[in-house]
């Protein structure tokens, strides 16, 4: 197409060179066609892109973990390489859209929840069993440390068949290896639906890193990773 407007172009060129009796608005017409033409062509060409995206979308995969006050474990799985984006939010519960406010009378039978969007290429699932055993208390029902009630429970939701009887076998295998003195109460469930927590829970830690609960609970938490978990971050 193009090809031919070109050749017409260059005849209408010619014969108002030759003869002056071509239109000056016909000629401009053919050259602002033959103009779009151009410019749409490195789009059509450009139109694998999107494909290539989803395609890296789907290598990731999805890890849901509560783990007490998630204010913690977001921080620390934001610094876990491999870890693309952490959300806080809820699970597990039974009332629709919960809020934060209504979360904390522990009536909505949610769970303070994180959910991790991981590459599994970068870190695997069982070693954010390892992160996620190893900085919090697995043995506390419906608490840790001074947060008390069932939306501080400790809890993986799984989002396949692999992750739960990997999560499984795990809990297994540090039960039998007796690293901790008590019973675990972690409870492994298929993952339900997630509600984002509102904006301000949002990467807390890295905003309020200077306010009191930030430095006497999660900084302690992030010291013991950095130190005991090196090879894990990023």
């Amino acid at each position: 197409m193009v090809f031919l407007f070109i050749i017409l172009l260059l005849l209408l060129n010619k014969i108002n060179f030759m003869n002056s009796i071509v239109p000056s608005s016909l000629l401009t017409f053919c050259m602002t066609i033959v103009s779009c033409i151009a410019k749409e062509s490195p789009q059509q060409e450009s139109s694998a892109s999107p494909t290539f995206v989803e395609n890296d979308l789907n290598a990731l995969e999805i890890a849901t973990f509560a783990g007490g006050c998630f204010w913690c474990t977001e921080a620390i799985f934001l610094e876990i390489k491999g870890v693309k984006k952490v959300v806080s939010g809820y699970i597990g519960g039974t009332t629709l859209n919960p809020t934060y406010k209504e979360i904390c009378t522990g009536t909505t039978g949610h769970a303070e929840a994180i959910q991790i969007t991981f590459d599994p290429k970068e870190v695997a699932y069982e070693d954010l069993l390892e992160v996620f055993f190893g900085t919090h208390d697995p043995t506390t029902l419906n608490r840790q440390g001074a947060d008390v009630g069932t939306q501080y429970r400790s809890a993986i939701f799984y989002h396949s068949e692999e992750q739960m009887k990997k999560a499984q076998d795990y809990i297994t295998l540090i039960a039998k290896e007796k690293l901790y003195d008590r019973e675990i109460v972690t409870k492994v469930t298929p993952a339900s639906k997630f509600y984002a927590a509102e904006d301000y829970h949002q990467n807390y830690y890295n905003q309020n890193a200077n306010q009191g609960y930030c430095q006497m609970v999660i900084a302690p938490k992030l010291e013991k990773l950095r130190h005991y978990y090196s090879s894990k971050l990023k």
